[in-house]
């Protein structure tokens, strides 16, 4: 339950502010920049959550607008941080992005957006679509004002009645962004997979939804066996239109789902993972100059191919005069990135690529081992999981009984994927030839 809303600037100067209980003085704002850079020298990174004097600082920072909550309750403070960033997804989606300038020139429509997404310090409507179609950026004139659609008192507030396409069809994308720390010896030091089910509905009418995965826990439960691999899911989210009395029950994902796109779930899986595409490095640097070879292979089943990769390879500040030749794509140095940018169009498994860059350096200093960036790695392989996930069905139900397609994919991206990079080789170990 908050007690207000505040959206500030970096300096945090209050752009716009809504008071919902009286119970806190919005001067109790002022504090909060103070607090942040306190808890920012402190700890080394802003908390979301701070207190002070019986009132607590909830925050998210969205380019150059921080969206704050202020609350003297014991509140949940997971509920409002989610009410900040369902505020900051609404606010994107009526000015299209969020900051100074944006909030200053729609003053009015947020006020209106904040009354009506929260009432007494309690969240209420937070679906952008419901929202649009009763609080418009034009301007009514109008004898009658326009009546907010059933969807705001039904059950189901995420989705209007009466929609109708000539096509009906739903479109399933399972994305998983795999995050990585690799040692230089090759070996993973921490992995895991982050997953999320994403869905464009596009049905006529009120239809009921039933997705299946082969999900562990549900097989354990009902003691069926699963024919292939079944996966443990943790910390799962799912949007608010999925039953969740009856996911607990038996594990069944049930629900009405919005009009359009959203994200019907997330997930995370804890795995022992080896790298998709690793990148084995040596670095020799002699007087005056610093040279690299980079070697990437893709190691996962040839059948697949990565799309669009980059492999971004952090060379000294001060390095000048580059010279590239690899065997596949093409290479960018970025010196605002103080790094080579590789880019391989496509990568089909089991292949291997080989890169040698040559770089000047004018000055000359012991670099600090500890302060070398790792390699980064961005890639992208359809129709592909690393967990093993699978829809095992999804079925459509409709009363009034039409047929409806839906297209499932599956798709494996980079997440946070870091390979640090060995020491450099002195010059007398010199074992790679010029360029």
């Amino acid at each position: 339950m908050a007690s207000a809303v505040f959206l500030l600037d970096l300096k945090g100067k209050p752009l716009i502010a809504r008071d919902y209980r009286g119970d806190i003085p919005l001067n109790a704002i002022e504090r909060f920049m103070p607090l942040l850079q306190e808890r920012e020298d402190e700890e080394g990174t802003g908390l979301p959550v701070m207190t002070e004097n019986g009132v607590t600082y909830l925050h998210l920072r969205e380019k150059d607008v921080y969206l704050v909550a202020l609350t003297r309750k014991n509140s949940n403070a997971m509920t409002l941080l989610q009410f900040l960033h369902h505020l900051s997804k609404v606010f994107t989606e009526y000015f299209k992005t969020l900051e100074e300038e944006s909030i200053r020139d729609n003053f009015v429509i947020i006020y209106e957006l904040l009354d009506e997404m929260m009432d007494y310090g309690i969240p209420q409507i937070t679906e952008p679509k419901i929202l649009q179609e009763y609080i418009t950026q034009e301007s009514h004139i109008l004898e009658i004002m326009p009546r907010p659609p059933m969807a705001v008192t039904n059950a189901v507030s995420w989705r209007s009645e009466g929609i109708t396409y000539r096509k009906n069809e739903v479109f399933l994308d399972v994305v998983e962004s795999i995050n990585m720390l690799v040692n230089p010896n090759g070996v993973v030091m921490s992995s895991d997979i982050q997953g999320a089910v994403k869905m464009k509905v596009y049905l006529t009418g009120m239809p009921e939804l039933r997705l299946g995965l082969n999900d562990k826990v549900m097989f354990e439960s009902t003691g069926r066996t699963a024919k292939g691999k079944a996966v443990e899911m943790e910390d799962i989210r799912f949007h608010q239109c999925v039953r969740l009395s009856k996911f607990e029950s038996d594990r069944t994902i049930s629900f009405i789902p919005p009009d359009g796109e959203f994200e019907l779930m997330t997930y995370r899986l804890n795995a022992q993972l080896k790298p998709l595409i690793w990148c084995e490095s040596v670095i020799e640097s002699h007087r005056g100059r610093i040279e690299f070879m980079v070697k990437a292979k893709a190691q996962f089943k040839h059948r697949s191919t990565a799309n669009n990769v980059e492999i971004v390879v952090p060379v000294p500040n001060d390095a000048d005069s580059p010279k590239f030749k690899s065997t596949i794509g093409s290479v960018k140095y970025s010196p605002e990135r103080a790094a080579f940018i590789w880019k391989i169009k496509q990568f089909q498994g089991g292949k291997e690529a080989l890169l040698r860059a040559h770089f000047g350096l004018p000055s000359i200093r012991d670099e600090d081992p500890e302060r070398r960036p790792p390699i980064s790695v961005k890639f992208e392989i359809p129709y592909f999981t690393t967990s093993g996930i699978q829809v095992r069905y999804l079925k459509i139900v409709e009363k009034s009984g039409y047929q409806a397609l839906p297209w499932v994919r599956y798709i494996t991206k980079n997440g946070d994927y870091q390979l640090r990079m060995p020491d450099p080789l002195a010059s007398g170990e010199s074992r790679l030839p010029p360029i």
